[in-house]
């Protein structure tokens, strides 16, 4: 066991990512870009220890404070990306925030996704270790989706996955799936999850054989869509982001 003592403060992508910068992935990929410097230096290595941020400077612009953790309520429409640019051309959630959000507001990092086709809340960060802490699955947030689906299901058959279920060898965790209202061969099923893996709610549907015309997440922990309007965000209050920050595992 090594007697060596830990360095003091944190590693710099951590440091950077609250600053809002980036993510700790994303700031990783900058350090192997030589894009981050400590006054002339080149930052060549994750492992960099730091206790501030004085000095250091992202593509060549020095690093600021870090600002409070803010977050923002945004309601997703379908057919946008999340992502800050798409190569092929398609329209990102970016390009409706920027009518959404109030003049000033900091560079923001989804938590999580939604896909293009997937409607709903979407909540939006300018605090890089906070957006990891409520992704992380050992957090165990839960996530709420409506989903319209075609075909014939039963709530007998949607209680199995309170056990969770094995589709072609990917194990999805307990989802507490209920029928909420049927018009012939047409349900909306509502659906609790806290694993949030790539298009669960869909595969795990399919897996019943039923088709998923409409999916709509309407919570996030204790966020809700509530009534927000389509393509619009708010801002979540910072007494209601700190009582939920202690309430997370840490």
């Amino acid at each position: 066991m090594s007697n060596e003592p830990r360095p003091e403060g944190d590693r710099i992508a951590k440091l950077l990512a609250r600053a809002g910068v980036a993510s700790r992935r994303e700031v990783e990929r900058m350090i192997e870009d030589r894009r981050i410097k400590i006054g002339d230096e080149v930052v060549t290595t994750p492992a960099t220890f730091l206790t501030s941020l004085k000095g250091v400077s992202v593509d060549g612009k020095p690093v600021g404070k870090p600002e409070r953790t803010r977050l923002f309520a945004f309601h997703k429409p379908t057919g946008l990306l999340t992502a800050e640019r798409d190569f092929s051309g398609r329209p990102t959630i970016y390009t409706a925030l920027r009518n959404a959000l109030p003049k000033g507001t900091p560079r923001l990092m989804p938590v999580g996704r939604l896909d293009l086709n997937t409607e709903g809340l979407l909540l939006l960060t300018n605090d890089g270790e906070f957006k990891r802490m409520m992704e992380l699955p050992s957090s165990e947030i839960p996530r709420t989706y409506r989903a319209r689906t075609f075909g014939e299901i039963t709530q007998e058959q949607l209680e199995t996955l309170m056990e969770g279920v094995e589709i072609e060898g990917m194990r999805y965790d307990r989802i507490d799936a209920n029928l909420e209202r049927r018009t012939g061969r047409n349900q909306w099923i509502e659906l609790t999850l806290t694993e949030g893996k790539n298009r669960e709610v869909r595969r795990v549907l399919e897996h019943f054989g039923l088709e998923v015309s409409r999916l709509i997440r309407t919570a996030y922990g204790p966020f809700g869509l509530a009534d927000l309007p389509r393509g619009a965000a708010q801002e979540i209050r910072k007494e209601d982001i700190e009582r939920f920050r202690s309430s997370l595992k840490s």
